[in-house]
């Protein structure tokens, strides 16, 4: 198929791009949010680069949404033309939960595609036609060795989005060893005075991150309230045992042994003193994670996943099509 698709979720279109498909990411020359293209990511070259103004005269058999607003973009740009839609749901509702009403509810114009089952139960869509696809990510291998007595966490903003995704915890990690902190907006780490043994890494490409990561004797996912975090999945693919908050979707994906899962966080902390103590019992932990991770998340899962959904996508806007014309047709005799 050739599925037009907007570069948003770096880390989710790693994997999405891994299919047999050709993929058609819009791009403008301001490279900005409506048209960030490939952004220098190592991807196949089944990923091409169009200018918007090109998708009116290209052939697309599908376009897979990640922002509501995308939705009359896509029409815009296909100048009218019929073609069936998937949004993806990335995220946890955050207003009026349970009873947040979806974007897109009551539609029958489109499937939104959850990424976690929570996120299924929690978001309201109404009529809209649902279904699940959970994470898969391309496995950096088993790069574990655990060898620094430090902490390892990937946090996109964690100043701006603080408790959302549990920055003001790293502080409790701390106390026991030194948090190497990574990801988009770290710079920003030592406005909140945490001291220097939460340390900003900064926003590192992924593989010398894992390289880096790999290193630490364990990861820490303090995350109160988003979806099931793609580093977490990546961290366990890597070997490292997860120290985990157990909220949204994290139980389905770490089993206690994998490290330690708890909605007490002293708990968690505890389990940290022991890896630390005991590097033999990190690795074992460790072997645990990585083991859960390719049972639940592997890349031919995510990729099968997709092939189903878009293929019934399609077939259900071709019957959808037919069904149209035969009731104009009647109507017209």
């Amino acid at each position: 198929m050739r599925i037009l698709v907007w570069h948003v979720h770096g880390g989710w279109m790693d994997a999405f791009v891994r299919g047999q498909h050709e993929y058609l990411v819009p791009t403008t020359p301001a490279r900005d949010a409506w048209g960030l293209g490939r952004a220098d990511r190592a991807w196949p070259a089944s990923v091409v680069e169009i200018d918007p103004a090109d998708v009116a005269d290209a052939e697309v058999d599908v376009v897979v949404l990640q922002r509501p607003e995308e939705l009359d973009e896509a029409r815009r740009l296909l100048g009218g033309r019929e073609v069936p839609m998937v949004f993806v749901e990335h995220n946890a509702p955050r207003v009026d939960v349970p009873n947040s009403r979806h974007p897109l509810r009551d539609r029958d114009d489109v499937t939104i595609a959850h990424v976690t089952h929570w996120n299924a139960l929690m978001w309201d869509c109404g009529s809209t036609r649902t279904t699940v696809v959970e994470h898969g990510v391309v496995d950096p291998g088993p790069r574990y060795t655990g060898t620094l007595d430090r902490l390892g966490v990937v946090i996109n903003e964690p100043v701006r989005r603080s408790r959302v995704v549990g920055t003001d915890l790293l502080p409790r990690f701390a106390a026991v060893a030194p948090v190497d902190v990574w990801g988009m907006g770290t710079e920003r780490l030592p406005e909140l005075d945490f001291g220097d043994r939460v340390v900003a890494r900064g926003d590192v490409p992924a593989d010398p991150m894992h390289a880096a990561l790999a290193e630490r004797r364990a990861y820490v996912h303090p995350n109160r309230w988003t979806s099931l975090g793609l580093s977490l999945i990546e961290a366990m693919h890597l070997a490292m045992p997860v120290l985990v908050l157990a909220t949204t979707d994290a139980a389905r994906t770490v089993p206690a042994e994998a490290g330690a899962i708890a909605t007490d966080v002293e708990e968690l902390v505890r389990a940290s003193r022991t890896l630390l103590e005991d590097p033999d019992e990190a690795r074992r932990r460790g072997a645990v994670a990585r083991e859960a991770a390719l049972a639940r998340h592997a890349l031919g899962r995510f990729t099968a996943d997709w092939d189903d959904l878009l293929d019934d996508a399609v077939t259900r806007a071709v019957t959808r099509n037919r069904t149209a014309s035969a009731a104009l047709e009647g109507s017209a005799r």
